[in-house]
């Protein structure tokens, strides 16, 4: 399979930041380098193997696609080249055990314009942990924080959404990486509406964010790259081509018409289970 770049579509095609929003820009591409030898996960997923560089948007670039198709893999082993752990949390974490990635991220190069003074990775399914990490922290006379950082609140007295927009609001504050890996986990659309503000904010003052996600309220973004990873490699793809965008829209405008159809198909299914013997 022949090897592609993705991003030269974006480069010729995409319209000028507006004055002061073009973000961090710290790292401006990442090549994949696989061995020769390379099998097994991660390098057999496909459009990791058919992928030798992404170039990335200097203030937000997006990855989507479906379970399995390695964005999520992708985006863990960015971080880790950027210096974060695997846990989650800012670069110099506090969990005792490192979590690293020792395999697809020794196989990435980067370009890099500058270095960030902030940074976070966020993963949804450790966040927990990251908050117990903070309430530890606070407990020790040497480093209690009263989570200044946090709006003044334990994050484990909040619930995950307004933890993560406590996060956004009041801990993230500029010239950062920031590496978010499906954030809309648990946001009502209503919130995600805001987290585009907070985003907002942060290219403002100067940050970089890579997200997968699958949230067309999120892909909205304007000043951004989006990439969709299939079978045949990654590949960018404008806001009302994706996936995300498309489906909720056709679902929206025919939503009577697509739970027939679904819901017909699943009767239909449930029948023939019961009359297998």
């Amino acid at each position: 399979m022949k090897r592609h770049s993705a991003g030269k579509r974006g480069r010729e095609r995409a319209a000028p930041d507006r004055g002061a929003f073009h973000g961090g820009g710290f790292i401006r591409w990442v090549e994949i380098h696989l061995p020769a030898d390379a099998s097994g996960y991660p390098y057999d997923v496909p459009a990791i193997r058919a992928t030798e560089r992404i170039e990335l948007h200097p203030a937000v670039t997006f990855f989507i696609g479906e379970n399995g198709t390695g964005k999520s893999t992708l985006i863990e082993a960015i971080a880790s080249k950027a210096g974060f752990d695997l846990a989650g949390g800012w670069k110099r974490s506090v969990l005792e055990e490192q979590t690293t990635d020792a395999g697809l991220s020794a196989c990435l190069r980067v370009a890099r314009d500058d270095y960030p003074s902030d940074g976070w990775f966020l993963r949804a399914e450790s966040f927990h942990s990251i908050a117990t990490q903070l309430d530890e922290l606070d407990k020790q006379p040497f480093c209690a924080h009263g989570f200044t950082a946090y709006g003044g609140r334990s994050l484990h007295e909040q619930s995950h959404g307004e933890s993560f927009l406590a996060l956004l609001a009041h801990r993230l504050q500029g010239h950062g990486l920031y590496i978010f890996d499906e954030p809309e986990a648990a946001l009502s659309p209503m919130r995600q509406m805001g987290v585009l503000s907070l985003l907002h904010r942060l290219v403002y003052h100067r940050s970089q964010l890579i997200i997968a996600t699958h949230s067309p309220i999120l892909l909205a973004y304007p000043h951004s790259r989006i990439y969709a990873f299939e079978a045949e490699g990654i590949r960018e793809v404008r806001y009302t081509e994706t996936e995300p965008f498309t489906v909720t829209r056709d679902f929206l405008n025919r939503h009577e018409r697509m739970l027939e159809i679904l819901l017909r198909e699943e009767e239909a299914e449930l029948r023939r289970q019961e009359r297998a013997p």
